[in-house]
């Protein structure tokens, strides 16, 4: 026992001198180590026993804890010594799998050690789960305090401390938690991957205690504490239904006291399942509740896609946004968290709808068995809903506390059901009657001829960046600027708004629509408008006499549809572009070196006329780490930007603060407009027309819950014919449409264009 109480100054002696330990750190390492040095050798004495050959390992284990505890506990405010904290852990772990079977050996095993070595395996879980919550969030300490929280509730309720038969899967659940813990301290899983195995792990850790118990409460507990148990039950399925039925469907309205509101729709079917005969309210309370999980997973969708894309979620139209979304995470964080998430995510969905229903199916049998009660609280509800919905009471705005919100829902399901099954006729009809396919080569476009053509898409780039935002100064700074070191290199650029049909994200259905001529804000729509021969732009100029090209850096696999449907000649993605350096978050490569790339293979000495998309995807969400210019000179290959993402925040640092997201935002949008605009001025030569544009809004979180959906567009060009021949659109001087300036819809750009510049 004594070379145990010299065994922990010496091993903290040993992490200060590697890692670091502050005077916080050897008093909780002193502490612990020599209190489960003691708690084990008194309980030894007390049994009239020495130490046996597996406490020494189980105390070699409660020392190894001690240590991980000094490193973890003080901090706070210090870098975490990972290194140090998951070799210890590890070691713990292993020894788990060693005292056991020292025990069986020598025929030592007792109550004693198996206690001793669970409650060491509870504070090893305790103290990572507090390294793990600093960087995943408070909710994971939940794991730590389970074994501690059951210790207390056992002191409240006999009957919860009763002794427990030995579980291996008990032991097990255990194990995966301490692994589960040390993985994610140790950072080498990547993205969202850890999250979601803590998820995980806490799931299995509620189930063993949930079996452990049930177990104990059938063994032990009195006709008193079921009676309550009863009660706590029916309250909470009743709290589960209610949250249900008033939640709102907007993230800006979750508020506490969106839910001290009185649902009609709970009234109404409490009404009816009185009124129904035994069989058949039996029968209807689980599909009910079945109904009422389905009606929160899409509460769940209409704050996901208002948050994302500033509207509800079509339940025609818009499953198959899903696929491409998925696709764009597999891009930001890889297959395996991505894959980590979305089992997660389902698993979370079915258990939704199960607790949902279970509470419908519990109140359904609990009002049955107190009718009277029941009918009395049901006339007392009712009353106060009548009168509050008679007065208009709202405890915040937006949230009347007579609620009727699942109605409206259900009842906005079905309209937007109807106008997606009329807008697909109307689609259909479309395809079927393109004017513009029956113009013939000689007429398009006349007025271009010669002319290189470039449709430059900024990402996320709306009309937010120009007003409304504590960024927008910023922005509009760049582009006055822009607009004086235009003229001075012989350039007019004349500026508008287009109103986009997406919103936050989806970038492709504005690509569509402007090249398209149609209306297209979702994805069953977009692969509709794929599968069709409709008449683009891309397809004008080709059928014109144009070489058509698009630059989509964001791209990674092969795109059939690009030639197939837009007619583009060639396409250039992230594999073909000879690009050598970081990634920067979704953007594979700075948009300098996209400009750069389509220059050298494109627009080099006698090149004939070109048509092309190029797409600049550095303000696309999450806006960090964002590239700097550089010399163009000095692009090279991309290595020169090799330090740049260290340099700047990481993901997760920066969406902790809203205000810090919005001023990334406004960052990443000037810095895409500074390289075109530097692009322009210096590297192009010759008289190319420039059709520079956003793609849609960024997401709420900048635009703000009520933002439009307009983004700017500029016309930047320096021949006079061609602002002669769009005098007409009426658009503004400079890069700065006005709040009037003309308003388009994106899907009227298109024939607009063509109008202009066709012969004579």
């Amino acid at each position: 026992m004594g070379t145990a109480v010299l065994a922990v100054p010496a091993l903290l002696g040993a992490l200060a001198a590697t890692a670091g330990l502050p005077p916080a750190g050897w008093v909780v390492g002193l502490a612990a180590g020599w209190g489960a040095t003691a708690l084990m050798a008194a309980a030894r004495v007390r049994g009239g026993e020495g130490l046996l050959p597996a406490d020494l390992v189980t105390l070699a284990r409660a020392l190894l804890a001690a240590g991980v505890a000094a490193l973890v506990v003080p901090a706070a405010d210090r870098p975490l010594p990972v290194i140090a904290v998951v070799v210890l852990a590890s070691v713990a772990l292993a020894l788990d799998a060693v005292d056991g079977r020292v025990a069986r050996r020598t025929r030592t095993a007792t109550p004693l050690g198996g206690r001793f070595d669970g409650e060491v395996d509870a504070f090893l879980i305790l103290v990572l789960s507090v390294a793990v919550a600093r960087e995943h969030g408070g909710w994971v300490l939940a794991i730590g305090a389970a074994r501690y929280a059951f210790l207390v509730a056992g002191w409240v309720l006999p009957w919860l401390a009763a002794p427990l038969p030995f579980r291996y899967w008990r032991k097990v659940v255990a194990a995966v938690q301490g692994v589960v813990l040390t993985v994610a301290v140790s950072g080498v899983l990547p993205g969202a991957l850890p999250t979601a195995a803590l998820a995980v792990a806490l799931l299995l850790l509620a189930e063993s205690f949930g079996r452990d118990v049930v177990r104990l409460y059938r063994d032990g507990a009195g006709e008193g504490t079921r009676r309550a148990l009863r009660w706590a039950l029916s309250a909470a399925a009743v709290a589960v239904l209610w949250a249900v039925l008033v939640a709102p469907d907007r993230l800006d309205l979750l508020h506490p006291a969106a839910f001290a509101r009185v649902p009609v729709e709970g009234l109404a079917l409490v009404a009816v399942g009185l009124l129904l005969p035994p069989p058949l309210r039996r029968a209807a309370a689980p599909a009910v509740g079945a109904v009422c999980g389905l009606l929160a997973v899409a509460k769940l969708l209409d704050m996901g896609f208002r948050s994302q894309l500033g509207r509800r979620f079509d339940p025609l139209l818009d499953w198959g946004s899903f696929g491409p979304a998925i696709g764009v995470l597999r891009d930001s964080v890889g297959d395996a968290a991505t894959n980590g998430l979305l089992a997660l995510v389902g698993l979370a969905v079915v258990l939704l709808v199960a607790v949902v229903t279970a509470s419908a199916v519990r109140v359904s049998r609990v009002t049955a068995r107190h009718r009277r009660r029941s009918a009395r609280a049901l006339a007392a509800l009712g009353t106060a809903w009548a009168v509050s919905a008679a007065l208009s009471l709202q405890l915040v705005p937006g949230a009347p506390v007579a609620s009727a919100s699942t109605a409206g829902l259900v009842a906005a399901q079905v309209r937007d059901v109807a106008a997606s099954v009329r807008e697909q006729r109307e689609l259909e009809a479309a395809l079927r009657s393109d004017e513009l396919v029956s113009r013939s080569g000689g007429e398009l476009l006349a007025g271009l001829r010669g002319r290189d053509v470039l449709i430059v898409f900024v990402e996320s780039y709306g009309e937010v960046a120009l007003r409304g935002g504590s960024f927008s100064a910023g922005v509009q700074a760049v582009l006055h600027e822009g607009t004086e070191a235009l003229a001075r290199d012989g350039w007019t650029a004349r500026s508008a708004l287009l109103d986009s049909p997406t919103f936050g994200g989806v970038s492709w259905l504005a690509h569509a629509t402007l090249h398209s001529g149609l209306w297209i804000d979702d994805q069953q729509s977009y692969d509709r408008l794929l599968a069709s021969d409709r008449f683009t732009l891309a397809a004008a100029f080709g059928q014109a006499g144009w070489r058509t090209v698009a630059a989509i850096p964001a791209n990674d696999r092969d795109w059939p549809e690009g030639k197939a449907f837009y007619g583009w000649d060639e396409i250039y993605d992230r594999r073909t572009v000879g690009y050598q350096g970081p990634g920067f978050s979704y953007a594979p490569m700075p948009d300098q070196y996209t400009l750069a790339a389509f220059q050298r293979l494109e627009l080099g000495p006698g090149h004939g006329p070109v048509m092309a998309e190029i797409d600049l995807v550095s303000s696309h969400h999450p806006w960090t780490p964002l590239p700097t210019p550089v010399p163009w000179e000095e692009v090279g290959d991309g290595s020169v930007f090799d330090p740049v993402p260290a340099q700047g925040l990481s993901v997760e640092e920066a969406w902790r603060d809203p205000a810090v997201v919005r001023s990334l935002y406004g960052q990443s949008v000037e810095y895409s407009l500074e390289v075109v605009l530097s692009w322009l001025t210096t590297q192009v030569e010759g008289d190319p027309v420039v059709v520079l544009l956003g793609d849609h809004q960024p997401v709420p979180v900048v635009s703000g819950p009520d933002a439009g959906t307009h983004v700017p567009v500029s016309l930047i060009t320096r021949d006079p014919a061609v602002l002669a021949r769009t005098a007409g659109w009426g658009w503004a001087d400079g890069l700065v449409p006005p709040a009037d300036a003309p308003r388009w819809p994106m899907d009227s750009f298109r024939d607009r264009f063509l109008d202009a510049f066709e012969a004579p």
